[in-house]
Order: C-alpha cells, then structure tokens, then sequence
C-alpha cells in the first residue's frame, strides 16, 4: 500500500514538474516571442532605408535641430541603443535621420477593438502586452505604475548612453542641448509625454508624482473618457471637468506642456478658454486635408495658435489620408497657410501602432518635400524643429 502511494505521489510530482517547465517556456520563450510579433506586425514603414534625398535637402537637413512631439517606443520591448529590424524608433535611426529631439509619450492603457467613433475604458490591451514583455508585476494593474516604469525605461537608455542621448526637463537642459548641437556634437535628446491623464488615477497628488519622474507634456486623454474629461473616441465627447482644471491648472504652474491630442471637440474648447501657456497637439491631422473624426477643424487649429502653441503632424493614414512625405507636407501647409509657420510641426507617432511612410532615419525626406513646395529655409527650420523648440523654452520649468 505504502509503495502504490509513493508511487501516486511521483507521478503527481512529474505531472507539477511539467506543467511548471510548461508555464517557464510560456512566460520566458512563447511570450515575448509574441510580444515580438504584435510589435513587428504594428510598427511597419512602407519604406525601408536608407534613404536618399537631393545633395541640397540633404546639406539643409544636417543643419537642422528636428524635432518630433509624439514617439510610442518606450510600450516595446527593444533595446533603444541598438538598431533594431522591427519598429519606427531607436537611437541608431534616430541619429541617421537627424532627428535630434524625440518626445517619448507613454501608453498606459488602450481598449479592445480601438476605433476613432466610440471607445469605453471596460477593456485593455495593455495588461497582457506588459505581461509579455517582463513589467515589474506591480505594473500590471497600475496605470500609473506603467508610466512610471517606462520612465525608468528612458532615464536607464540615457545613463547607459555615454553621453550620446539625454533627457530635457528644464529650460537650462534645453539650452544646453541647443548649444551642444550648434557646437558641432550630434547629441540626441528626447523628453518624456503622456498620452491619457488616467495614468494619474484620480488622484491630483500624481501630477507632482509624474512631474518628478520627468514627464514634461500630458494629455487629457486618449481613446476613452477619464476623469478629467471627454474623449473624441469615447462615449461622453464631454468638457472639461473641475478635476480637469485643477491638473491643468497644476501642470502649468510647474511647466508641464498641455496636450490635447484625442479631446473631444468641446475638451479642446474648455482646455483653449482656460489655458494660460501654449498649447499643442502633440499628433493628429486637420480636417481641412482628411477630415474625420480624430483631426483638427479650423477653430481649434486657430485656438492653438492664439495660445502660442503649435499642431504636431502625424504621419499615418488617419491623420493625413495620404501617408507620404507629400501627404504630411500637404497638411503641414495647410495649418501654415491658416494660422502661420510659427504654429506647426511634427507629430509623427512613431511606434504607436501605425504604418508610417519611413522609419525615424527618413526625416530627410519632409526637408526635401518641404523645399519642393516653396517653403523657405528659415520656415522650414521652424517647421522641423524650431517651433518645438520655441515652446518648449517658454514652457519647461528653469
């Protein structure tokens, strides 16, 4: 009898052993694995480099600060150091397109079956992407933990970079950054964003939490509603809510740019009457070009202008309807035709799950568009990176 238990036991033990050597294969093999995929699968660029330009655009684009408002590489799992064969975004490419200031916004929580129309906050496809890709566990069901953490992210790449790559929090990094550049140094830089206020959870406290952990830029929200107001994709397209004054009110007394990418039409006129700084849409497109739901109309166009700010371009479909060099410079001089040079640049959304024309090492392509349409040197540096600049030293705390 004794022998048949023990006998049980051991097979009861080889079946545990198995199903946990199953469970290390899936957590450490299958999952990034298909972490992997969706990355591949979601981050593609019609155009692969290298890219070639015309030796003139080539001369004026080296001699350019570019600069992009809207980059979602910190959601995957990719060493930003090294060049890698999936994605839009690391420091490799970054350096051959000459795109000397990336802004690093974080994706906290996006629902199933995203579309522009109509989106509730019941679902996430975040959770299992982060599973996947090894988050620390308390960032599973934190919003606010995942932005936190791909902060982390950012600041270790910077640390790890040997001076070739540094993070913007101040008026005096900025300053510094723009001399280096003007100096000769291809130093890149990049600054931190966040796409949606729910990473604040309620609480008015997380604004301080996130401003020390270096955010410099946030947006409302992004595909659904969230405390502070509605979304263009969610379910109220409501206003601006008390709570919402109060962290806007809070991000701009500590510097902290105003983002209203994904507001509903009536977020962005409460957000515009109140703001006191300049205003930007860190990605989107202008419903004068492509018009739908998730771009622009004139009035909000204007409304950002008359704080100061500026309309970030995106480079995908949605945004431009044609997504080329030629697309994004149509809309490009659709906003400076309506409201002047001083208030448009980029907003590519690299990473954020779209297809663009080309990957980060392509930005030479829109000097060389923005040439054969007539834009002069001195707008075309404004548009690649000045007027991002511009606001940013307005802004940023000293």
């Amino acid at each position: 009898m004794a022998a048949l238990e023990h006998k049980k036991r051991g097979k009861l033990m080889a079946v545990l052993l198995v199903i946990v050597a199953l469970a290390l294969v899936v957590y450490y093999i299958a999952l990034p694995r298909y972490a992997a995929h969706m990355d591949a699968q979601m981050n593609q660029a019609l155009e692969s480099g290298p890219y070639t330009v015309s030796e003139p655009a080539q001369r004026l684009h080296d001699s350019l600060i570019v600069a992009d408002m809207h980059g979602d590489f910190l959601l995957w799992n990719r060493d930003f150091l090294e060049q890698s064969d999936r994605g839009l975004i690391d420091l490799p490419r970054l350096r051959k397109g000459n795109l000397s200031l990336q802004a690093f916004t974080i994706v906290s929580k996006v629902p199933k079956g995203i579309n522009i129309h109509k989106n509730t906050a019941d679902s996430d496809q975040i959770t299992l992407l982060a599973f996947a890709q090894h988050w620390p566990f308390k960032a599973l069901n934190s919003l606010k933990e995942r932005a936190l953490f791909q902060s982390k992210k950012l600041h270790d790449y910077a640390d790890r970079s040997a001076g070739q790559f540094t993070l913007i929090k101040t008026k005096s990094d900025l300053a510094d950054f723009v001399a280096a550049r003007q100096d000769g140094q291809k130093i890149t830089a990049g600054f931190l964003g966040i796409e949606g206020a729910q990473v604040l959870e309620g609480d008015l406290a997380n604004v301080k939490t996130m401003f020390d952990a270096g955010f410099r830029m946030m947006a409302a929200t992004h595909f659904f509603d969230t405390e502070l107001g509605g979304s263009a994709h969610g379910v109220s397209l409501g206003g601006l809510t008390d709570f919402g004054a109060q962290v806007f009110q809070d991000m701009q007394q500590r510097g902290m740019l105003i983002d209203i990418a994904h507001a509903s039409p009536k977020l962005i006129d409460d957000i515009l009457a109140q703001a006191t700084t300049p205003v930007v849409s860190s990605h989107t497109g202008v419903r004068g070009v492509c018009d739908n739901q998730r771009n622009l109309n004139d009035a909000h166009i204007k409304g950002v202008a008359k704080t100061g700010g500026m309309i970030g371009v995106g480079f995908w479909d949605v945004a431009v309807c044609d997504p080329s060099p030629k697309g994004i410079v149509t809309a490009i001089k659709y906003v400076a035709d309506l409201v002047g040079v001083d208030h448009v640049g980029l907003g590519s959304d690299f990473d954020g799950a779209i297809t663009a024309p080309f990957d980060a090492g392509g930005m030479a392509l829109i000097t060389e568009e923005l040439m054969n349409v007539g834009f002069a040197e001195e707008d075309i540096r404004k548009i690649m990176g000045g007027n991002a600049l511009r606001i940013l030293g307005q802004t940023l705390p000293e």
